[in-house]
């Protein structure tokens, strides 16, 4: 009972120490914003649309879609038609900028929009 007590306790200790959804994470002078945690409350057609963004030097290398609910069929559209728009911008300027939607997709458009804001939001704040 003793041992079994003190692996459960180490095992929290440990779970607590680590890092819960890694939000903001670097590679080099690469920082990587993950949304799952911080644009949850953002939907979609069939729920959130979780993205990484990829900044170097306050401008966005790429935006990259995570998994999600929506159907592929018509997420396909938007990854092809709109994760790249923001390639290239500074934060300022794609936190302001507005991209069409994809016909067809449009909840799944705007809900990536929304998130890709969110997430540079957090990246301004914890950069």
């Amino acid at each position: 009972m003793k041992k079994t007590l003190v692996t459960l306790v180490v095992a929290a200790v440990m779970c607590s120490a680590m890092p819960g959804d890694e939000t903001l994470t670097r590679n080099g002078k690469q920082v990587i914003i993950n949304t799952t945690s911080i644009a949850k409350d953002i939907k979609g057609y069939n729920g959130a649309t979780p993205l990484k963004i990829y900044i170097t030097n306050n401008k966005i290398d790429k935006v990259e879609a995570l998994p999600n609910e929506e159907t592929p069929k018509y997420f396909f559209k938007v990854k092809k038609q709109i994760l790249n728009k923001w390639d290239g911008m500074t934060v300022n300027k794609a936190s302001k900028a507005k991209v069409d939607a994809v016909t067809g997709a449009t909840y799944s458009s705007e809900c990536v929009q929304k998130t890709l804001v969110r997430g540079l939001e957090y990246y301004k704040k914890n950069k």
